[in-house]
């Protein structure tokens, strides 16, 4: 069977959709379960919601004894529904916690498939969603517990949505009975796992479409009272209970301390001056990379289309958004990819001429070439010469996605340069994050003091030993979700009180002489059982770890 023929298989009715999300699923999974628990928003996220299920408090969003009030909470009640299911919040596994995340880049996938799908026919609509399933970007954040893919999966969820009522209104397809509690089903819960993002994007979409048209009266029909009663059934609740569990404190934070300080400067060294997405734009979208240039083709010659029109409007508004916002985060523009893939996938549908070709595979020969290098270079850094060949397999693979992939469609076969670009990137990403990240030892400091610590039987989950576990000098959240909710990150002093009340501490060698300090002083011994090297690379640090007891214990230190 032909890839043309295969393709058209697949693309149609309900299989489109469920085949990209296979692909985001594949893209996903290695990292959902082989990486280590990442520092830092991650495992604040994850530790929230461990939170949530030991205390039955789902309203209020805390991190130990600290509220935390910076996104709704609707990414924890997902993470917690999750953990539930398959896991407990005893266990600390974090591909529990990722599960939700996992699932949004699957939504993603699929909206994105099943909106393109109206405008440019079955097959164009089942390689958007591939291609969007198979980004670096979104099959990173997939296996990342916090907000981003499911953002993603909800706003593509919403726009694909809003998509097919455009095309109905632009004499396309009738659009279906779901589609519109689609719509505002997508737009609620986005707003309930990240606030206005999900809803900007949809409005400045509307704005766009209204202007460029000149005409409005389709959007009319999207029942906006019954819409607006919906998104404040989903949200409102827990809005109202949070209001009133912290007397209003949780919007001062969120608003006043959270989206406040984005908006004026860079906030948390994350500023960068606008045109930082665009250039990022061929290393996270790739493999899309191929066919960047042909998309902005497309855009600019076919804009007459209801399609690449629809296209537009959610994608350059959206994007000049997030350029002129001072705090640039990689992530932030990922609702929008959906967009992209759209049209890189209306590109592909038509015979490309020779001068996107050549573009398109010289810019991705150059980006896989790029990551390849990374990969050698984190190698080099970090990793073992025992850990060569998962960093000689990864380079490979990505470098062969974009020679590969460009050479077949400098050679007139583009659909199968994408496929190949595609299967190559995906198997290169599932490469990265399954065998050669979690071997960089040095990275994962707290997943390795955890491993110390159960094998000398000090794990406070595991019972044997006094809990709760002092630390002075590393206050990693990663840290705190490994060991416990009751983890004490103080100082040098309170390490030293742990031990004279027969608990563990750790300590990090900056520490180390006001911690002999304060045990001489409290006429008590300690013996080392662990040591962890390694960087903190949330600070660039290089760290030294000691896990101590009191002196009476005789175990040899683990390394």
């Amino acid at each position: 069977m032909t890839l043309e023929r295969l393709i058209a298989t697949w693309s149609r009715g309900w299989r489109g959709p469920a085949a990209a999300a296979f692909v985001a699923f594949v893209a996903g999974l290695p990292g959902l379960l082989a990486v280590p628990p990442l520092d830092r928003d991650e495992s604040r996220f994850a530790q929230a919601t461990a939170q949530m299920l030991e205390s039955g408090d789902y309203v209020v969003i805390q991190f130990q004894d600290q509220p935390r009030f910076k996104k709704p909470v609707g990414i924890h009640w997902l993470q917690a529904v999750t953990v539930d299911f398959v896991s407990n919040p005893e266990a600390r596994e974090i591909w529990a916690y990722r599960l939700p995340s996992l699932l949004g880049a699957m939504l993603a996938a699929a909206a994105c498939a099943w909106g393109a799908a109206a405008f440019f026919g079955g097959p164009a609509g089942l390689a958007a969603g591939a291609l969007l399933g198979a980004t670096f970007l979104l099959s990173t954040e997939a296996f990342i517990a916090k907000t981003d893919a499911m953002l993603a999966g909800c706003v593509t969820l919403a726009m694909a949505a809003l998509g097919r009522l455009y095309a109905a209104a632009r004499d396309g397809p009738p659009a279906g009975r779901r589609t519109l509690p689609l719509f505002w089903g997508g737009l609620a819960v986005a707003t309930l796992v990240k606030g206005p993002v999900g809803p900007l994007v949809v409005a400045f979409a509307l704005i766009a479409l209204a202007i460029w048209d000149r005409r409005a009266r389709w959007i009319g029909k999207l029942r906006w009272w019954w819409g607006m009663i919906a998104v404040a059934a989903i949200v409102g609740p827990w809005a109202g209970a949070v209001t009133v569990a912290t007397d209003g404190g949780f919007w001062t934070e969120a608003i006043g301390a959270d989206l406040a300080p984005k908006l004026a400067g860079g906030q948390e060294t994350h500023g960068a001056p606008p045109g930082y997405h665009t250039l990022l734009t061929p290393l996270l979208a790739f493999p899309i990379t191929l066919l960047l240039p042909a998309a902005l083709v497309v855009a600019w010659k076919r804009r007459a289309e209801p399609g690449v029109r629809f296209a537009i409007a959610w994608l350059l508004p959206t994007w000049l958004m997030f350029e002129a916002l001072p705090t640039k985060l990689p992530h932030y523009p990922l609702p929008a990819y959906g967009a992209l893939a759209w049209l890189a996938a209306a590109a592909l549908a038509q015979p490309l001429g020779p001068r996107v070709r050549w573009i398109g595979a010289i810019l991705a020969a150059v980006v896989g070439a790029a990551l390849a290098a990374g990969v050698i270079y984190l190698l080099s850094l970090y990793g073992d010469p025992a850990d060569a060949w998962a960093a000689a397999l990864t380079a490979v693979l990505l470098i062969a996605a974009g020679l590969v992939g460009g050479y077949l469609t400098i050679k007139g076969a583009p659909r199968g340069g994408v496929a190949a670009a595609l299967v190559l990137g995906v198997a290169g990403h599932a490469a990265l994050a399954a065998a050669l990240v979690p071997r960089l030892d040095p990275l994962w400091i707290s997943a390795r003091v955890e491993r110390a610590l159960d094998r000398a039987r000090l794990l406070p989950r595991q019972g044997l030993a006094e809990a709760p576990i002092a630390v002075a000098g590393f206050a990693e959240p990663s840290l705190v979700f490994a060991l416990g909710t009751t983890t004490e990150l103080h100082g040098p002093a309170e390490a030293a009180q742990a031990i004279a009340e027969n608990r563990p501490a750790i300590v990090e060698a900056r520490e180390e002489a006001d911690f002999r300090r304060h045990l001489d002083a409290r006429a008590v011994g300690v013996r080392e059982v662990a040591r962890i090297d390694g960087l903190n690379y949330s600070k660039g640090d290089d760290v030294t770890l000691r896990v101590y007891v009191p002196a009476v214990q005789t175990r040899e230190p683990l390394r």
